[in-house]
């Protein structure tokens, strides 16, 4: 009788267990993953809801996603229509977590998460039967789609267990609550930047706050950049969205803010208008900072020398006063302020427009380098002696005299802008990408910053310009020089001619490089005999000589000549999360034939050893992007890590799984320390 006693306990137990939870579910095609569906207890007096906990389980690194997933991912859902006497039901979600991989961001959980559910009956004090089918995504550098058949008995006199009681309070715990602390002051939607900016006061003030804003139909709000200046927060997003007429204006949106001791709920509407001025902006002065740097930088590229060079060159043609010397190179640092502003309207247009650009986009289209490499090569011929231009006098003495007096000095300014755009200097794309992500008129603040820098000599010399006294008089040494930076201009003309080649092709582009060659030392040996064309030919094997020191000299030691092409293959952003879930590294290359920064990059590092020979382990991945054209798969990549200039460099692997930014300017340390790590 014992026995049997015992054996009738233990059936009961089983049954009422069998009666309050679905079990653990485990599908055998996806084993990772489990799930069980609990009832918390009896039906609720108060509020007449059931109280259910959905139990998931997930191994490894795997994860599941919130209500709004971020740029990737799809929410979980539950499909309850076939149940029996239930009218709703109210999910429940903890906060999330943020997760980051290849530049796409994520919301959700890893691990283990509960998620409370409370469960109406249509009829109260019936018992219910809920029959639901559970659709769960989960992820790691693959994605799963997985469905699980719920059936639950709901008894509304189920005891309390205190085990399933404790687990549901905790997850009830974690979901944040409807506002109560906190209060929205303002809700902006900046069309003109794709941003939104929402002002959250608490008068506890802030600790470490995450604000997170749930996807709508057509937007998905990435990760704030959060202020806080006392007990104001002021969270800007970045929207993105597949509707090329979004338009946020009135539209509601819920906002979850979550602090110390803090998770809380409400409801922002937002009006359309220019975002508020941030109170703390630390990024602003290192980004001038930037701008000044490389706008200082670009007057040292091979583009801008020798236009800075023809200036001082023209100063020296007779002795001036101090103010002969001062306004032409004040006009032409006007010039130059001038064409920055211009760059500045010019990009503010795109971006209003929707239109994706960087630094150098110009240099994307064959129109554009075909004629700045007209302009180059008829400057050089003019310098060579080919011939001469004459403007007529009446708009001569206009350039000089007339209400845009000193027109030429501006031209010449604006020129050397124009010539600098493709010299991805250190320190300019930095500043460049700050401008781009930020509001019109920290754009313009940045652009006046790169002109200013790249101004700085001219600006000096015109403050000091007695230095230029100190500079040889004039003499027969002048025609040489004028022959040299002609030579300058010819190889920036060749190096533009480069850049048609895919579009001219071949033959027409081998044709016209010897013409820009042959006909200078041609006009040399006419004018000036063959003294001349042996100056131009020992100039041209200097300038050689000159490229092909430099490239030895990047290196620790004299090295052999560049090795042959690397096996690169097109870039595969998706590609990457395989690669280095299989053990593998990923070294990415974006660049473009334009970029002059680029070839340095390649010629100096990338193509020698021991970079060259590291890069063709069998555990390492090349993948190349190439700008040279416009690109919109290269143009988000860049983006998504801050970018608006090239060069671009990132390694990827087991130990860098988030990857590795490199600097503008590589060096063989650089890239093997990122290798290794990455290893």
């Amino acid at each position: 009788m014992y026995r049997l006693f015992s054996l009738c306990l233990l059936l009961l137990a089983s049954l009422t267990a069998h009666a309050a939870d679905t079990g653990w579910l485990q599908s055998p095609d996806h084993p990772p993953v489990q799930v069980r569906l609990v009832q918390n207890g009896p039906l609720n007096d108060t509020s007449g809801q059931y109280a259910a906990l959905l139990q998931v389980k997930l191994a490894d690194d795997w994860k599941t996603y919130w209500r709004s997933p971020g740029e990737g991912g799809i929410a979980p859902r539950l499909e309850w229509q076939d149940s029996q006497n239930i009218a709703g039901l109210d999910w429940r979600w903890p906060l999330p977590d943020r997760f980051h991989l290849l530049g796409i961001e994520t919301q959700g959980y890893q691990h283990d998460v509960n998620f409370p559910l409370l469960i109406t009956p249509a009829n109260a004090g019936q018992p219910a039967m809920l029959n639901a089918t559970l659709t769960l995504p989960s992820c790691t550098t693959i994605c799963v789609l997985t469905e699980y058949s719920l059936s639950l008995p709901l008894d509304p006199g189920l005891a309390l267990n205190e085990t399933t009681n404790h687990a549901f309070q905790q997850a009830l715990s974690r979901v944040p609550r409807p506002a109560s602390r906190i209060q929205a002051t303002d809700g902006r939607w900046d069309a003109s930047q794709e941003r939104v900016s929402v002002i959250l006061e608490n008068p506890a003030g802030w600790n470490e706050p995450v604000v997170f804003i749930d996807d709508t139909d057509t937007s998905v709000f990435s990760q704030p950049d959060l202020s806080v200046d006392g007990d104001r927060l002021d969270a800007r997003f970045l929207v993105s969205s597949w509707d090329p007429g979004l338009n946020l204006d009135g539209e509601s949106l819920t906002v979850t803010v979550a602090d110390t001791n803090l998770a809380e709920e409400l409801s922002v509407t937002l009006a359309r208008g220019a975002l508020p001025n941030s109170s703390t902006q630390p990024g602003l002065w290192l980004a001038l900072g930037y701008a000044l740097l490389g706008g200082l930088v670009l007057n040292i590229m091979p583009c801008v020398l020798p236009v800075l060079g023809l200036k001082l060159n023209s100063l020296l043609l007779g002795h001036r006063s101090r103010a002969e010397v001062r306004r032409p190179l004040l006009l032409s640092a006007a010039g130059i302020l001038l064409s920055f502003w211009g760059l500045a309207a010019f990009m503010l247009a795109l971006t209003w427009s929707g239109a994706q650009l960087g630094w150098g986009i110009q240099f994307q289209q064959p129109g554009f380098i075909g004629f700045m490499l007209a302009v180059t090569a008829l400057f050089s011929l003019n310098l060579f002696g080919l011939f001469e231009i004459h403007l007529p006098s009446r708009l001569s003495t206009w350039l000089a005299t007339g209400p845009g007096g000193g027109g030429s000095h501006l031209m010449q300014g604006m020129f050397a802008t124009l010539l600098a755009t493709p010299c991805s200097a250190p320190f300019l794309g930095t500043a460049v990408a700050a401008a781009l992500a930020s509001s019109p008129l920290i754009l313009i603040a940045i652009f006046t910053g790169l002109g200013l820098g790249m101004a700085l000599p001219w600006l000096l010399l015109a403050a000091f310009p007695g230095f230029v006294r100190f500079m040889p008089t004039p003499g027969p040494w002048m025609v040489k020089v004028k022959w040299l930076f002609g030579l300058m201009l010819l190889a920036t003309s060749l190096w533009l001619l480069s850049l048609l080649s895919s579009t001219l092709g071949s033959t027409l582009s081998l044709l016209l490089g010897t013409l820009l060659v042959v006909l200078p030392l041609w006009s040399l040996l006419r004018r000036h005999g063959a003294q001349a064309l042996v100056f131009g030919l020992a100039g041209l094997s200097l300038a050689g000589a000159v490229l092909g020191g430099v490239a030895l000299l990047t290196q620790e030691r004299w090295v052999s000549p560049a090795k042959p092409e690397l096996a690169w293959q097109p870039l595969d952003i998706p590609r990457i999360e395989r690669e280095v879930a299989a053990g593998n590294r990923v070294f990415v290359d974006i660049t473009a034939d334009w970029c002059i920064t680029c070839q340095a990059n390649k010629i100096g590092v990338i193509q020698r050893d021991p970079v060259y020979s590291a890069l063709q382990q069998p555990n390492v991945v090349l993948m190349r992007g190439d700008w040279t054209r416009p690109d919109p798969v290269i143009t988000d990549y860049l983006r998504a890590h801050g970018r608006a200039g090239i060069p671009f460099n990132q390694v990827f692997g087991p130990g860098l799984p988030d990857g590795r930014e490199l600097e503008v300017l590589l060096t063989t340390e650089r890239v093997l320390s990122a290798l290794d790590a990455a290893q």
